[in-house]
């Protein structure tokens, strides 16, 4: 299939176009316009160079709240109180976190200075939100991510401390789903994430519920 070539218009082709590794599209902006529309249509940015890149992978990889899993060892890490949950108290921090950390089978990072820039203000606007754990007075693990309606589409996650991402994670689960989010979408595969829960499901089906769910 050919891969979309986007101008100034603000539209994007239908997702059932993209390639079959989910490959959309690519150019753009990352206004606040273009990244809503891209999110309430399945669809995420990713840079590949100096590149946008826009994606819609099919399956979806995502979490539902309610089957989110919480390990023996996890729960007593909980309880015993390790870190200190926070969100939205260092959005920049978490973000350049992010942006640094070291990541195994990964060269390089996707958050670019203009990622950053474009997240940032849409945290200001209150459309991204951060997560965070702390031990010692010390950010140590965290995440960040849009919130449209009732889903949360995770975008990144870091951590400098055995267990302090997963920590933030499953804090900000509970609390979305207490705040009635239904559907988490983690976009594509990881190992670490499916241990909580997340799995995949088809691209229509995710279309369908997060059109439902007022994104």
């Amino acid at each position: 299939m050919p891969l979309f070539a986007l101008d100034q218009e603000m539209i994007f082709p239908p997702v059932a176009l993209a390639e079959p590794d989910g490959l959309l599209a690519i150019g753009g902006d990352l206004s606040k316009e273009r990244l809503l529309l891209a999110y309430r249509n399945g669809i995420f940015p990713w840079y590949e160079g100096k590149h946008i890149l826009w994606w819609s992978p099919d399956p979806r990889f995502v979490l539902f709240p309610d089957e989110l899993k919480v390990s023996k060892s996890m729960r007593q890490l909980i309880r015993r109180e390790t870190f200190v949950f926070t969100v939205n108290k260092a959005f920049g921090e978490v973000i350049a976190n992010c942006r640094t950390i070291a990541r195994r089978g990964q060269d390089g990072t996707w958050i670019t200075e203009e990622v950053k820039e474009a997240y940032g203000r849409l945290h200001k606007e209150g459309y991204v939100h951060s997560a965070e754990a702390w031990l010692n007075g010390e950010l140590v693990g965290g995440l960040y991510g849009v919130r449209l309606g009732k889903a949360f589409f995770g975008e990144s996650m870091f951590s400098k401390y055995s267990n302090a991402s997963k920590y933030a994670f499953i804090r900000y689960v509970e609390q979305l789903r207490s705040e009635g989010v239904e559907l988490i979408d983690c976009q594509v595969y990881t190992e670490h994430l499916e241990s909580l829960g997340a799995r995949m499901i088809p691209r229509s089906e995710f279309i369908q519920r997060i059109a439902q769910l007022g994104v």
